[in-house]
């Protein structure tokens, strides 16, 4: 029922720009929280961008703060992530996540377990 879909990944040089999308489907979209997730080889699932449901907060990662922006239209039910000046070391699996609760707590909304659903990722590959 619910579902979210990733797009726009692929193969990219260093210092590339992406935009991924997330389209969702079977939820509130307008109420949820969304975020994105990467997960890279052998490391643990990071969060790298959240926003609320009106875009009037969002969460960015340290490691991507200044490079990546997320964004989302209700009205179309998606959510991007903008990639700026891709680096190597953003190569990993891209992930939308759906909290469906509609509550923004400021020291949980980083941890996947705070999310209820997931998309399959797509995939970013960043050579140097």
């Amino acid at each position: 029922q619910v579902q979210l879909v990733e797009s726009g990944g692929g193969l990219a040089q260093a210092g590339d720009s992406l935009r991924l999308s997330c389209a969702a489907s079977g939820l509130s979209f307008s109420i949820a929280v969304m975020s994105w997730f990467r997960q890279a080889p052998g490391k643990e699932r990071e969060c790298v961008a959240v926003i609320n449901w009106n875009s009037a907060r969002t969460y960015y990662a340290d490691s991507v703060k200044g490079r990546f922006t997320i964004s989302r239209d209700n009205a179309k039910n998606m959510v991007d992530l903008e990639i700026l000046s891709l680096k190597p070391e953003d190569t990993a699996v891209y992930y939308c996540a759906a909290h469906t609760r509609g509550i923004w707590y400021s020291s949980l909304v980083a941890d996947p377990q705070h999310y209820d659903y997931w998309g399959q990722g797509t995939q970013v590959t960043v050579s140097s």
